[in-house]
């Protein structure tokens, strides 16, 4: 019966590990990357990278870099043994944490070098004085979309930092407000009615 339990416990591992590397993918992460933070995540004790390998079928240069990155986004951390050469391997177990971090480090790769793609193209519109109707019409949405971007990165960065279990009735609250809100958008009324 143990062997079975543990046998069960494996498996509930193994589809944790694949069903985590899909879904970061659908995020834009690297699936090897989800798929070593997942199963540091899924275990209760910290693994060295030989172990990681032979667990993913991963090289040890595969392993290596994608472990360089989650520690860089601060998901998983490197944990010493004394007396042990090897080094070991945690993943953050706070999933709030994981979540938030994982958000920061999208919009850092991505949403900030668009922005600044983006600020960029308008500066090369902003050269001319006499713009025609069509280029005065591209700038606009040029603005339209910076200025999307700028109150998303605001909007993140306040945000974020109360994402968190502690805040959880504040989060539900906020998110009732904010359904409520959009019923009342799709009857037609508002509260300024």
């Amino acid at each position: 019966m143990a062997g079975s339990k543990k046998e069960i416990h494996q498996q509930a591992i193994d589809q944790f590990v694949q069903v985590w590397g899909e879904m970061a993918s659908a995020w834009g992460i690297n699936r090897t990357m989800a798929q070593i933070h997942a199963l540091l995540y899924a275990e209760g004790e910290p693994l060295d990278t030989d172990t990681i390998m032979d667990q993913l079928s991963i090289s040890r240069g595969n392993a290596n870099m994608n472990l360089r990155n989650l520690i860089q986004w601060k998901l998983v951390q490197k944990v010493h043994y004394k007396g042990q050469r090897k080094d070991y391997f945690t993943a953050e177990q706070e999933v709030w944490t994981i979540v938030s971090r994982i958000i920061q480090e999208r919009q850092f790769r991505e949403v900030e070098p668009i922005k600044e793609n983006l600020s960029n193209t308008l500066s090369i519109l902003q050269q001319s004085e006499n713009l025609s109707i069509e280029e005065a019409d591209f700038k606009e949405r040029i603005e339209n979309f910076v200025e999307f971007l700028e109150m998303f990165d605001r909007f993140t960065k306040a945000l974020l930092p109360y994402i968190n279990k502690n805040n959880l009735t504040f989060l539900k609250h906020l998110v009732k407000l904010a359904e409520a809100h959009q019923s009342l958008k799709g009857t037609g009324k508002s509260k300024t009615d």
